[in-house]
C-alpha cells in the first residue's frame, strides 16, 4: 500500500489487537497534514450540494488529493469510505435521498407493512450509485489506498429509515408481531448488498475496511441500533437482538457502536454475545469524554471485548490508567504536524509501558 510503505508492520498490528494480543500500548490512529504537500489533480468545486455528493469524478479525485498530502502515525490508515449517508441501505430498499451540506435524509415510504416486501433490486437506482462511487474509488486507488464498505445501517434502524421513527414506535405497539420479523426478512438483503460492495473493493486489497477506519484480514462489519435508546432491555431482546445475532454469526469480525447515554441500558446484553468482538462507546455530543466513563470502559474490558474510543490528547494519562492495553484502539484524529503525531504514539507507548 503505497501511501502506507509500512503496511506489513502496521498490519500485524491489527491482526495483533483483534486477537487481543497487543500487550505493549492501543493501537493508536493519529494523522496531520504533510509538511510538503502536492495534489495530483486540479479540480473544481461542485456548484450545488448535490454535486458535491453526485459528482463521483470529483469526489473520488479530491479523495486521492486529501490522502497524498495526509501523513499516517502509529496505526493510521490511508482509507477511502464511499459515502451517500447513513439510509443507503433504507434508500436501496425503496427509500429516496435528499442531501445537505454534511448528511443526507431519506423518505419514509411505508405506509403498510403488508404491501412491503425487502428485495436486492440491482436496477434500484441508489444501489447502482453507490456500486459506481465505489467501482471509481477502487479504480482510483490501484491500491494506494484502501476502500471502504459504506455505511450500512441494517435491521431496526433500516425500518426507521422505511417507516420514520414515530411511526415504527407505534408499530411496536399496533403490530409487534411484524416488527419483530422484518429485521430477519432484511438479513438476506444485507448480505447480497455487502458482498456486492466487498467484491469490488477485494479487487486490489486485502481484507475490509469501513467508516470506523480499522482493517480486518476477512469480512468485518461495523455493527448498530441507534433505535435500542428507545427501547426497554424486554423490547431490544424482541426485536433487536435476534437480527444482531444474526449478522455478529456471519461475519468474520465485528465492532458495536454504541451511541450515548441511553443506549448503555443495553450494554450487559451486547456483552454476554459471544460473537460481538468489541464496542466502540461514543457518549455523545455535550456528555462527559470517554475517560470519564471508567466503569463502562472496564466492564467491557472485562467482558473480554476489544474497545474503540475517540479520544483527545489531555485524556491518555487517565485513559491509561484505567484500561489495559490488550484491543483498544484510541483514535486521536489530526495533530497539528507530522511530529506532533509521532509524538502523540510515543506518548502512548510510554504511558502505558509505565504501567
Amino acid at each position: 500500500m503505497n501511501l502506507r510503505p509500512d503496511w506489513e508492520q502496521v498490519k500485524q498490528r491489527y491482526l495483533d489487537c483483534w486477537a487481543l494480543e497487543n500487550h505493549d500500548r492501543p493501537l493508536v490512529t493519529v494523522s496531520s497534514k504533510k509538511s510538503k504537500t502536492s495534489y495530483p489533480y486540479k479540480l473544481k468545486t461542485p456548484e450545488t450540494i448535490e454535486e458535491s455528493w453526485l459528482d463521483f469524478e470529483y469526489i473520488v479525485k479530491s479523495q486521492r488529493n486529501g490522502l497524498e498530502n495526509q501523513y499516517f502515525a502509529g496505526e493510521a490508515l490511508p482509507i477511502y469510505n464511499p459515502n451517500l449517508g447513513p439510509d443507503i441501505f433504507g434508500a436501496i430498499l425503496g427509500c429516496d435521498i435528499s442531501f445537505g451540506l454534511q448528511t443526507s435524509w431519506c423518505d419514509h415510504p411505508v405506509t403498510d407493512w403488508s404491501a412491503f416486501t425487502p428485495a436486492f433490486d440491482k436496477n434500484n437506482p441508489w444501489l447502482q450509485k453507490i456500486i459506481q462511487l465505489t467501482q471509481m474509488a477502487v479504480e482510483e486507488a490501484r491500491g494506494d489506498f484502501l476502500v471502504g464498505i459504506t455505511d450500512i445501517h441494517p435491521g431496526m434502524d433500516c425500518l426507521v429509515s422505511l417507516r420514520g421513527p414515530q411511526e415504527l414506535c407505534l408499530d411496536l405497539y399496533d403490530c409487534p408481531e411484524i416488527v419483530e420479523e422484518m429485521p430477519k426478512r432484511l438479513f438476506p438483503v444485507l448480505l447480497d448488498f455487502y458482498n456486492e460492495l466487498e467484491a469490488i473493493t477485494a479487487k486490489n486489497q486485502e481484507g475490509t475496511t469501513a467508516w470506523l477506519r480499522m482493517w480486518h484480514p476477512g469480512k468485518w462489519f461495523i455493527t448498530s441500533c441507534d433505535f435500542n435508546c428507545m427501547c426497554s432491555n424486554a423490547d431490544f431482546r424482541r426485536f433487536i437482538l435476534p437480527e444482531l445475532q444474526m449478522e455478529t454469526a456471519h461475519f468474520d469480525a465485528n465492532l458495536f457502536h454504541l451511541d450515548g447515554p441511553g443506549a448503555l441500558t443495553q450494554l450487559d446484553d451486547l456483552l454476554a454475545q459471544p460473537n460481538i468482538n468489541g464496542i466502540q462507546w461514543v457518549p455523545g455530543e455535550g456528555n462527559a469524554p470517554v475517560s470519564q466513563w471508567p466503569q463502562v470502559l472496564r466492564k467491557i474490558q472485562d467482558a473480554g471485548k476489544m474497545l474503540h474510543l475517540n479520544a483527545r490528547p489531555a485524556e491518555l494519562p487517565a485513559l491509561a490508567e484505567i484500561l489495559k492495553p490488550e484491543g483498544v484502539i484510541l483514535s486521536l484524529g489530526n495533530a497539528p504536524s507530522e511530529g506532533d503525531a509521532d509524538d502523540l504514539v510515543k506518548r502512548v507507548t510510554e504511558l502505558w509501558k509505565a504501567k
